[in-house]
């Protein structure tokens, strides 16, 4: 199985790459050690080999929208690096199984996993690339490949792959509060940059009703300008015509029962902002667009003194329960920033990240040890989950698609961390129906909701008071229980979650569904209005619409029985 043979490829005659395989439980780990004549900036390198195209259906990787396998010269790409993507790539086979799936110890250098088929040999071409973006000079690197060829389910080898990370790489997340794990209110679709306190305070009233137990005030709140961008940002001083006094705002929402989340994108600073002048000198070259924001430089000790003080101030003198930090994959070495600063205390730009994320976190624990921190796509590694107890989803406002597979994905790859729901929203003349759907494909994810709710109709709201309740009676099945899929190369036709005898199925498609846990709730996600299930002979059943209305119930009494479910509707069995 394990009879492949290695290229290495690099232009650099001055650079040595050795490799030593050896095999561990039936996987293959190829120890990579690189040695350079003199300390310089590496220049990219890539170890290739082939394995043969039979029983290959389709490629994953975290971040995967096209599961399409290309041809060699324009091969699927896992891209990676501290603060962006993670390293792990897979060819499935047609039957759900994992064919080969390739991932890298070294999840902060930059690097890339391909793999492309090959039309003259009738093969898949394997390829990882290390320092596919400049870092810092070295003189030695070393790390391992891990490649896993066992004929096993695509998602039991991506599990596995997460652990070895955490327990064999180093990588251990961070502590996630129980507050990570609840329903949350998002403004930014709602709002956008519109933001006016007395109608945060309105939101926030009517999302705590139905069950928001948190909201997350985006950006507007830090200026007056509603034109979208970053121009301005990097004072993170309150724009008080919107917001008021924040510690006041803060202090109402407390009132309410919600927690509150601020949106800051921490590497940008706009030149409007006040602070453009005193630090036009630490920014990273070419970063931002280089006409009215840049990149912060993390390797400057200034930097992330200042940044750190931000978050700190806004956590104690506003009692912020939590951050929303984006934009962290804006830190990126190019062309002046690649040469030599001494007022640097570090030249790592990864170094220097992980200092920042360090120092932050450190400081916002030692003041409330409960702090939620969101991170989004596409910075979810397995770096960046030491830092933060919640992953959204990449934007994908009204996507179903998107967001349910990127869902499932980051949930195979985040371990316990918090996996949230990219804020899901709907046209409010769309049928009840159709916008429960939304919410029925998010389901296993902790759901971000971001509608005005004042605005929608009746129906509407009481479809999402009984979604988020029914969301919280099974949340421990749909977070603690083990997450499988089928069909990842049509982004999923099923999911499901089982915890003990309880199993939470979501419909993709109109497919067929085995009911033999003592306990099987499915959720109807799909633009169908049936359900075929198997295994549910004298088993007792109950169907819910999208309301939470009984429209049904019965005795199963066919071995394969077709049960009328409408769209965004519940069917639950039990013994």
């Amino acid at each position: 199985m394990y009879n492949l043979n290695f290229d290495v490829v690099c232009k650099n005659d001055k650079c040595d790459v050795t490799l030593i395989k050896s095999i561990e439980n039936d996987i293959l780990f190829v120890d990579l050690k690189m040695e350079q004549a003199e300390i310089a900036v590496p220049e990219q390198f890539s170890i290739k080999w082939k394995i043969s195209a039979t029983n290959c259906c389709g490629v994953w990787n975290s971040f995967a929208r096209n599961h399409t396998i290309r041809p060699d010269w324009s091969g699927v790409e896992a891209i990676s690096r501290l603060a962006s993507g993670m390293p792990i790539q897979q060819i499935t086979a047609f039957d759900s199984k994992n064919k080969i799936c390739v991932s890298l110890s070294d999840v902060d250098t930059p690097s890339k996993v391909s793999m492309g088929y090959c039309e003259e040999t009738a093969e898949i071409l394997c390829e990882v690339m290390f320092f596919t973006l400049p870092t810092n000079a070295v003189k030695n690197y070393s790390a391992k490949i891990r490649i896993d060829m066992r004929n096993i389910p695509f998602y039991d080898s991506i599990y596995e792959t997460v652990s070895w990370w955490e327990n064999e790489c180093g990588y251990k997340s961070a502590f996630v509060p129980e507050s990570a794990r609840l329903p949350m209110d998002s403004l930014w679709y709602s709002f956008h940059q519109n933001l006016k306190k007395e109608e945060i305070l309105e939101e926030c009233r009517l999302s705590k009703e139905l069950g928001m137990e948190t909201v997350i005030i985006d950006d507007g709140w830090q200026t007056d300008d509603n034109n979208r961008g970053y121009a301005y940002c990097g004072d993170w001083s309150v724009c008080e015509s919107k917001m008021g006094d924040m510690a006041t705002l803060i202090d109402e929402i407390h009132k309410i029962g919600q927690k509150v989340i601020l949106w800051y994108s921490v590497p940008f600073v706009g030149l409007y902002s006040q602070k453009y002048e005193e630090f036009k000198d630490y920014f990273l070259d070419k970063s931002g667009n280089e006409k009215d924001f840049w990149a912060l430089d993390p390797r400057y000790k200034k930097v992330r003194e200042y940044l750190c003080g931000v978050y700190k101030k806004a956590v104690t003198e506003w009692k912020l329960d939590g951050l929303k930090l984006d934009f962290i994959d804006s830190f990126v070495l190019k062309g002046k920033s690649l040469e030599f600063d001494e007022r640097r205390d570090f030249q790592s730009l990864e170094d220097a990240i992980h200092a920042l994320m360090s120092e932050i976190k450190a400081e916002l624990t030692a003041i409330n040890s409960d702090i939620l921190i969101e991170f989004r796509q596409s910075y979810i590694g397995p770096s960046i989950r030491k830092y933060g107890n919640m992953l959204r989803v990449g934007d994908c406002p009204g996507d179903i698609l998107a967001n349910r597979s990127q869902i499932v994905n980051l949930r195979l790859t985040s371990g316990k961390t918090a996996v949230h729901s990219d804020m899901i929203m709907w046209n409010e003349k769309d049928s009840v129906e159709n916008a429960a759907l939304q919410f029925a494909n998010v389901i296993f994810s902790v759901p971000q909701i971001s509608m005005l709710i004042k605005d929608l109709p009746q129906e509407h709201i009481e479809m999402l008071k009984f979604y988020i309740s029914f969301w919280k009676e099974y949340r421990n099945v749909l977070f603690d229980g083990k997450l499988t899929a089928k069909n990842p190369e049509n982004d999923f036709s099923q999911a499901q979650a089982t915890l003990d005898n309880t199993t939470v199925v979501a419909i993709y498609t109109n497919n067929v569904v085995d009911a033999k846990s003592d306990i099987t709730v499915i959720v109807n996600a799909s633009g169908f209005d049936s359900v075929i299930v198997k295994n549910a002979i004298n088993k007792e059943f109950t169907v819910k619409n999208c309301k939470g209305e009984i429209t049904d119930s019965g005795i199963v009494t066919d071995s394969l029985q077709e049960i009328p479910v409408t769209k965004g509707g519940v069917l639950i069995f039990k013994k």
